[in-house]
């Protein structure tokens, strides 16, 4: 099975792409639902969060209060690595146990995991290729404004706190441009399945050849 990452900044369309590519066949992980899985109410991680970031980021229902801790860490570079140093490798291992039971029941399939800090975390030398989203500046903070009704103040400070566009694409096996709007962003998804699929079968001949 290939393992395939997928990136890119935040609002430039990563869930989209996912999704065309979920509708092509591949063997889309739910990144959201792990990352929500590892900080559920009594979880180690929720447990480690709270002694590092305090009470006040619980509700009184006992789960994780996600726009509270976000406020304790956003313009925080500390903080902010903090969480993730908790988190992250509770979240790679719950991937790597989904990646895990996929390769077994799909030897042939193509699996993709969706994750915005994939790069600046390292996680992204866990797979075989990676794909990196992104979209032209002023198109991404006008989705940020728009999706999370912020202010354009507020959108450039949510997009420079993450690594540059520029910088990620370096890292990318395949680029997605969607500036162009959905038909042109579904061409651009379609051509990178099938290299994939082409991928996928490199790896299996490679392998095969290793056991003989």
């Amino acid at each position: 099975m290939l393992r395939v990452g997928l990136t890119g900044s935040i609002a430039v369309g990563k869930s989209f792409v996912a999704s065309v590519l979920a509708e092509l066949g591949c063997l889309v992980l739910d990144a959201d639902m792990i990352a929500r899985e590892v900080v559920a109410p009594n979880s180690l991680g929720l447990r480690a969060v709270v002694e590092n970031f305090g009470v006040d980021v619980v509700r009184a229902d006992g789960t994780l209060d996600r726009k509270r801790l976000g406020g304790v860490i956003f313009g925080d570079p500390d903080k902010r690595e903090l969480l993730n140093a908790i988190l992250h490798p509770l979240i790679v291992s719950a991937q790597d146990a989904q990646l895990d039971s996929l390769a077994r029941a799909h030897p042939q399939g193509v699996a993709i995991v969706e994750a915005a800090l994939m790069i600046e975390s390292g996680g992204y030398r866990r797979f075989d290729k990676l794909i990196v989203v992104h979209c032209r500046p002023e198109i991404q903070l006008a989705r940020l404004m728009n999706r999370n009704r912020i202010t354009q103040t507020e959108a450039e400070a949510r997009a420079s706190a993450q690594m540059s566009q520029d910088e990620k694409r370096t890292y990318a096996d395949y680029l997605i441009d969607s500036s162009l709007g959905i038909d042109e962003t579904r061409r651009q998804i379609r051509d990178v399945y099938c290299a994939l699929r082409e991928d996928e079968k490199n790896l299996r001949d490679k392998e095969t050849l290793t056991l003989v």
